[in-house]
């Protein structure tokens, strides 16, 4: 287990500890496998990865662990255009934007300075304090343009 995953556990045991909460080896499972699965995941696709490593723990068990890992701020939800809820590990002090391909659902993170920089004068420009933000550009990836000028069906 890598040194952010060991440090993402233990905050999650440190927040179910201060709140009363039973940690059973299906929920350590379930948060092992989530800081160890990088990128932005649906409840299904990451119900599917935990299947792999576990097939007796079920789907509620999985959205229920999800959203403790969101109480404790480990985990963000995140909604795009096409209206599925994904999870992702909140990483302090990596933030980071997307690109979403209308297409195929691909998600590629990105992080300038110069966007947060300019986020940062549009707000103060306009007497703005921020407290976050979401940036999400949307557009076709190139394997879908790609296709698309051949004539091919999009993914």
């Amino acid at each position: 287990m890598s040194k952010q995953s060991s440090a993402s556990l233990a905050d999650f045991l440190e927040f179910m500890n201060r709140k009363g909460l039973n940690t059973t080896s299906q929920r350590r499972v379930i948060a092992e496998a989530f800081f160890e699965l990088p990128g932005h995941y649906t409840l299904e696709e990451f119900y599917q990865h935990i299947l792999r490593r576990d097939p007796g723990i079920g789907q509620t068990t999985v959205y229920r662990t999800l959203k403790l890992l969101c109480d404790a701020g480990l985990a963000m939800e995140i909604h795009f255009s096409d209206g599925i809820t994904r999870y992702e590990a909140a990483r302090p002090n990596s933030h980071h934007d997307h690109l979403v391909c209308l297409s195929c659902g691909r998600i590629v993170e990105i992080c300038d300075p110069r966007i947060e920089k300019l986020q940062h004068e549009m707000a103060e420009k306009h007497g703005f304090s921020l407290d976050g933000h979401v940036h999400n550009l949307y557009g076709l990836c190139a394997d879908c343009r790609n296709a698309r000028s051949k004539g091919q069906p999009a993914r």
